[in-house]
């Protein structure tokens, strides 16, 4: 008996690749088109607000007429191993990463994800995080991780799915809210 559940009408609006990886594998069939031109910049708070926050701006510009039955939108922030109310961000380009890189490197960290499901036109927002452990990158280890192209796109740098999984454990939580959905979101609709 097959543990998939076939659901119409799903919208992942998110340009994240492993976002649709983890609903592919759970909900059929899964529309995958981003949103465009949402303020992805953290407003102040903690990082639980900034990601909530972000979330909530990508669900105010998902159109009122649709014609999904659910929508999923999210948003992952990596919390600074030095000062847990910043979020570390998206790298601009492979120096800024390997930056980002140093300074998770033999650290423990929190990744957050917010994730706000839209069900029959009422949206429900959940935020949840993780504890990542990475261990000390040696030098090699980054120059591959950075070379890589891994970190494109990436909150803190890096895909626990990845490359990074290599270096990174998870201490605390769901590996599902690293890689950018939170799992109570998650069980509601698969």
């Amino acid at each position: 008996m097959s543990t998939e559940r076939s659901i119409m009408g799903v919208w992942l609006a998110s340009a994240s690749p492993r976002r649709a990886e983890i609903l592919e594998k759970r909900v059929k069939p899964l529309h995958v088109e981003a949103l465009e031109d949402v303020d992805e910049t953290p407003p102040s708070g903690t990082v639980s607000q900034q990601v909530m926050a972000i979330c909530r701006r990508k669900a105010a510009e998902v159109p009122d007429e649709h014609g999904f039955d659910i929508v999923v939108v999210a948003d992952t922030l990596v919390g600074d191993p030095d000062d847990a109310n910043a979020a570390m961000g998206k790298p601009s380009d492979s120096m800024h990463a390997l930056a980002m890189l140093k300074r998770l490197s033999g650290r423990r960290h929190q990744v957050w994800s917010a994730t706000g499901l839209q069900i029959c036109g009422d949206w429900t927002f959940f935020v949840e995080y993780a504890v990542v452990e990475i261990e000390e990158l040696s030098d090699e280890a980054l120059g591959e991780l950075v070379s890589s192209g891994s970190w494109k796109g990436k909150a803190g740098a890096y895909d626990l799915a990845g490359m990074m999984g290599s270096y990174a454990k998870l201490v605390d939580g769901e590996e599902v809210t690293v890689l950018g959905i939170a799992s109570s979101a998650l069980r509601l609709i698969a």
